[in-house]
């Protein structure tokens, strides 16, 4: 059941922050992405693919205000009080999505092992190259597990938005998770990706930037 690192995941309080974030932080400045009904977010992506992580890419991620109230709790904990007042300081990177190609098989062994990854969850946007359509597991609290050390699972269906993304000059060197419990560890075999049950950020990731190695923690 081979797993890979699919995105890295940036929240901000609104996208406009995130994108004055990224250029201040990065020294690159996002491209678009799109909005997601069922959840009321929209995103901007940047690619940050390199051999050990094929087709990976930065979300920056914000709760769209012209989105109609929600019917469900918007995922990655962005409804977490907590969290909307540490992203009203600044965007923060949060959490990892890893991509699989047998996501029912995963969320079993996950379950099996006494963690509750949420159900399958069908979501799509609309892009000027075409429609993106994934499955990706989401928890009813939208809470993210183990700090968001613990990936989300998400499996595409047909294209994938990497093979649309300009190369920026930015590259993923090393992402490492802390507080992942033993049973999960087994389950992630994410190549280039130390996974640890030990304390520190839930999250640390290295990128090669146009400003040189920037390195992301997560609070």
């Amino acid at each position: 059941m081979t797993l890979a690192i699919d995105h890295l995941v940036v929240a901000a309080a609104s996208l406009d922050q995130g994108v004055a974030w990224c250029e201040a932080t990065l020294g690159v400045t996002p491209g678009p992405g799109g909005r997601h009904v069922l959840f009321g977010t929209h995103n901007r992506l940047l690619r940050i693919a390199t051999p050990v992580f094929p087709d990976a890419y930065l979300e920056i991620i914000a709760v769209d205000p012209a989105a109609p109230p929600q019917r469900r709790v918007r995922w990655f904990g962005l409804d977490d009080p907590a969290l909307q007042q540490r992203l009203a300081l600044s965007p923060a990177l949060i959490h990892a999505v890893v991509r699989t190609a047998s996501l029912g098989a995963h969320r079993r062994a996950l379950i099996a092992a006494g963690l509750d990854p949420g159900e399958p969850v069908q979501a799509s946007r609309e892009t000027p190259q075409g429609r993106l359509a994934w499955q990706i597991l989401v928890r009813a609290d939208g809470r993210l597990l183990c700090g968001g050390a613990l990936p989300t699972l998400i499996q595409w269906e047909g294209a994938h938005p990497a093979a649309q993304l300009p190369h920026e000059g930015l590259a993923l060197r090393a992402l490492a998770l802390s507080g992942v419990p033993a049973a999960a560890r087994e389950l992630l075999q994410l190549r280039g990706v130390p996974v640890q049950s030990g304390p520190g950020p839930a999250l640390v990731a290295t990128l090669l930037t146009p400003r040189g190695d920037v390195i992301l923690e997560s609070p």
